[in-house]
């Protein structure tokens, strides 16, 4: 996990409609970048539909919503269009942006271990500095977590 206090790593993405976005075009606001493991999974679809229902909240305290994962951008305009989903979710297929932020680890599931994308949450500030880090998080707790923090 990235440090807070240090500067969130600068990055370029496709959203599910297959715009380019970059941290730099979010300067001036408040970032919430949380890294999922996978679009249509319980826990993911609990956290996404989380923050889509306090969206309007965290717009009122200056903040975008974010959520990175390795799907396609067809399979999160497919997850966005399903839930209703109000905010942007990044493409990282190529996990550079997953790697970056250091959320690829080893994961053990049922005894069985793999690499994949460890539940995490990043606050960055106006300047795009770190001001929180959260690893492991529960995905239901999250957005309502991160809505206090603010």
């Amino acid at each position: 996990m990235l440090e807070i206090g240090k500067k969130a790593p600068e990055f370029s993405l496709p959203d599910q409609n297959g715009e380019m976005h970059s941290l730099a075009d979010y300067k001036g606001k408040k970032v919430i970048l949380y890294f999922y493991p996978k679009d249509n999974t319980s826990g993911c679809t609990k956290q996404a539909c989380g923050f889509g229902e306090r969206y309007p909240q965290f717009r009122e305290k200056g903040a975008v919503v974010l959520g990175v994962s390795k799907d396609s951008v067809a399979s999160h305009k497919k997850f966005e269009e399903k839930y209703g989903l109000p905010f942007t979710l990044l493409s990282d297929t190529e996990l550079d942006v997953i790697k970056a932020y250091d959320v690829w680890k080893e994961k053990k599931n049922y005894g069985k271990v793999s690499m994949g994308v460890v539940r995490t949450t990043y606050l960055i500030d106006e300047k795009g500095i770190i001001v929180k880090a959260m690893d492991k998080v529960k995905a239901a707790d999250n957005p309502q977590e991160m809505l206090d923090l603010l």
